[in-house]
């Protein structure tokens, strides 16, 4: 996750100073390279998985996880960056959020004003971003797939190019109805690490966690 170093306000206004980096967005080396290396591309997701459930903990959704916002630094390790949306996420314990939905890699519950969302919908974006990645295509429309779901699984289109386990893992992220995927990067990585051989129950939070926690606005301008 991208480091933030400074926050200050003048103008009437609120501005953030953040780390710099070298290197290129994830949406370039995808249209240059897709499909990527299953090395590269699933060392990029599991070190996403690991900066996603940091700032989960901390309460906060990012909300727009899409390869423009994944940025490749020049020894390949990815940096998750543009908490703009985030500022957006719950409040006050309040189930209702301004609608934001960048097509392709938004998640059905994010088209509406009061969706569902939670872990399970930077899952779902995280999920797409790596289904363009793998494939060279971005995935159809949530709302397009919600009555008759015509996305080829990662599993069938994929097939020979990628682990099962990474295949099986990135469709239950990318699963359109919300109660569907994973509900926190735990259980996701669960699926990762097991495929589909793990019953549905590992997709649910660890018991030890006894209640999620309340998501909150993120501090920029």
């Amino acid at each position: 996750v991208v480091a933030v170093r400074r926050l200050f306000e003048a103008n009437g206004t609120s501005y953030i100073v953040m780390d710099f980096c070298e290197g290129e967005p994830m949406d370039q080396i995808i249209r240059r390279g897709a499909p990527l290396p299953e090395k590269q591309l699933v060392g990029i997701f599991l070190a996403l998985l690991d900066g996603l459930e940091h700032v989960h903990s901390a309460g906060v959704m990012h909300r727009d996880i899409k390869p423009a916002n994944i940025f490749i630094r020049d020894d390949g390790s990815p940096v998750l960056l543009d908490f703009g949306a985030a500022r957006q996420a719950l409040v006050n314990h309040s189930q209702s959020m301004t609608s934001l939905a960048t097509a392709h890699y938004a998640a059905f519950e994010q088209y509406s004003t009061h969706g569902n969302q939670g872990a399970w919908t930077d899952i779902y974006g995280l999920a797409a971003t790596c289904y363009h990645a793998a494939t060279g295509e971005k995935p159809l429309d949530a709302p397009d797939r919600i009555l008759n779901d015509k996305l080829p699984p990662l599993l069938v289109k994929a097939a020979g190019q990628y682990s099962r386990e990474f295949l099986s893992a990135i469709d239950a992220g990318l699963a359109v109805r919300p109660e569907d995927r994973p509900q926190s990067v735990a259980a996701w990585r669960n699926v990762f690490a097991y495929g589909k051989t793990q019953p549905m129950a590992a997709m649910a939070a660890p018991a030890a966690a006894a209640s999620p926690p309340s998501y909150t606005a993120a501090i920029i301008g």
